[in-house]
């Protein structure tokens, strides 16, 4: 087995330890974030943070990096104080990961990949229209994290779209059905598949 210890961990070379580092935690969440500004450019960012936080109230956050430059995405949720976290497809993953692009804001990444804007239910976000699993959100709130200055985000979630064959009789979503993909470190993508469900856990007598 391979040993690193904090001291040789941070000898290593910057990016074998991006790549170390980001992948030891394990599997992440596979998004893109579409939103929008004051005058309707559209912007579209994959990120590998977003996370449950509760379901009552419906809360996610996720991970900005911190803002040593520009940001589209994190300026276009603070003006609109909306956009839509869309699960990635197997079939969208070059086009997804060529959203970590930086573009100039007047640029939208929808406009530089086969990805298509679909504005639903008259929500000012775009979401990603072969996406199978969409959620459109609030801004609620934000903190700094002084350890790293990056900035984690609170939202809501406002409303949800899922393809039918997902959506199970008791509210759970099966990921796999729907092509569901997630991230393993930076830039490796992996298809999910379900081994086993089991019934909520309680103390055994």
């Amino acid at each position: 087995m391979v040993y690193f210890n904090k001291k040789s961990i941070d000898k290593l070379e910057k990016i074998y330890r991006l790549n170390l580092i980001n992948s030891c935690t394990g599997f992440k969440s596979a998004n893109l974030i579409g939103s929008i500004d004051k005058d309707g450019n559209n912007n579209l960012a994959i990120f590998s943070s977003v996370t449950h936080l509760g379901s009552d109230p419906s809360l996610i956050c996720f991970i900005l990096r911190p803002k040593t430059e520009f940001r589209n995405t994190y300026d276009n949720i603070l003006e609109s104080r909306f956009f839509t976290i869309n699960h990635i497809n197997k079939d969208d993953i070059k086009d997804a990961h060529h959203t970590s692009a930086k573009y100039p804001k007047n640029i939208s990444e929808f406009d530089k990949t086969n990805l298509e804007a679909v504005f639903l239910n008259e929500f000012i976000a775009p979401y990603v229209r072969s996406s199978k699993i969409k959620l459109g959100c609030k801004y609620l709130n934000e903190y700094t994290i002084k350890e790293n200055s990056t900035i984690l985000i609170v939202a809501s979630i406002e409303e949800i779209y899922i393809e039918n064959n997902i959506l199970k009789d008791d509210g759970w979503l099966r990921l796999d059905e729907g092509g569901t993909v997630a991230i393993n470190g930076l830039d490796g993508y992996v298809q999910t598949e379900l081994i086993e469900r089991f019934d909520y856990a309680r103390p055994k007598k």
